[in-house]
């Protein structure tokens, strides 16, 4: 089964990932394992080395949350990364490969990007797809993509796929790989909590075989859930402008998220933000049409 292997390849990881030093455990010459042993994990978490060894191997799917804590406590995990661990362990006997319903942007989000039209901002999807953008953020994010994109599902932006593959996005992105490890860590938070997502599972594929950086980025197995951060972009129009972005969620609608830009108010930043805006032309600013929900 698919999840329990990714539950013991998260454990794996991260059991790889501790030092013996933390724990006062002598390192002897000619040690070959540079993280923990699994007896000295199992030691540590009060398990079994058999049951500890079913859990990595996959072939037991039953861990309490006592037992899950005590593996967070031991492997040092952070919040991000403890949600990422209990989620692997709830889906592991849940079916994979559904197709999930087309996601859309609520008229209330669209409405609320619209009313921003200084501020930058999209609505994205589980995925990352780009569900709606208000013309600010069309023109920050991806000037050469047609601003009506987002309105039909097969030619949706993917702002992964932008990332990665798409040669324009990413020479826009000043500090790129910060930026690229930060979306992959928040992708594979999402493929914890959604593993049954057909969708979610392709784009992995398409990426992790077209882009050796992605692949190399996922194997790290770093989870993130990004909420706010710092981002960078070199644009074609008005130079480099550094951004603060922030994300919203609405609990009726908690796989879709409005992300929006600011910029230091006095900041070169803020004025390059505000000189792209005054480059908006009148048909972009028209809120494009859309199909009902």
């Amino acid at each position: 089964m698919a999840e329990p292997s990714q539950l013991g390849a998260y454990l794996t990881q991260r059991r790889a990932s501790v030092s013996p030093e933390h724990y006062d455990i002598p390192v002897h010459p000619g040690r070959r394992v540079a993280g923990l042993r699994r007896e000295e994990l199992a030691h540590l978490t009060g398990v079994s080395v058999a049951y500890y060894t079913r859990l990595e191997q996959g072939t037991s799917v039953n861990a309490s949350e006592q037992v899950l804590s005590a593996l967070a406590r031991v492997l040092l995990l952070d919040a991000d990364e403890t949600a990422h661990l209990f989620n692997l362990s709830r889906s592991a006997t849940k079916p994979r490969n559904r197709r999930p319903h087309r996601e859309q942007a609520s008229a209330s989000m669209r409405e609320l990007i619209a009313a921003m039209p200084e501020v930058p901002a999209l609505v994205l999807g589980r995925r990352n797809d780009v569900l709606a953008w208000n013309p600010l953020g069309h023109r920050l994010i991806a000037s050469h993509l047609d601003v009506g994109s987002p309105e039909t599902p097969a030619q949706r932006p993917s702002t992964t796929r932008m990332l990665f593959l798409d040669p324009h996005a990413r020479a826009q992105e000043a500090d790129w790989e910060h930026y690229a490890k930060t979306h992959v860590a928040y992708l594979r938070m999402v493929s914890g909590r959604y593993p049954d997502d057909a969708l979610l599972t392709e784009l992995i594929g398409e990426l992790t075989i077209n882009s050796p950086e992605f692949a190399r980025f996922w194997a790290s197995g770093n989870v993130r859930e990004c909420t706010e951060g710092q981002r960078a972009l070199e644009h074609p129009e008005v130079g480099r402008i550094e951004l603060t972005y922030q994300v919203l969620t609405q609990p009726r609608t908690p796989d879709l998220r409005i992300e929006f830009y600011t910029t230091e108010a006095g900041s070169p930043s803020r004025d390059a933000l505000a000189l792209l805006a005054s480059t908006l032309t009148e048909p972009e600013s028209r809120p494009a049409r859309h199909e009902p929900a």
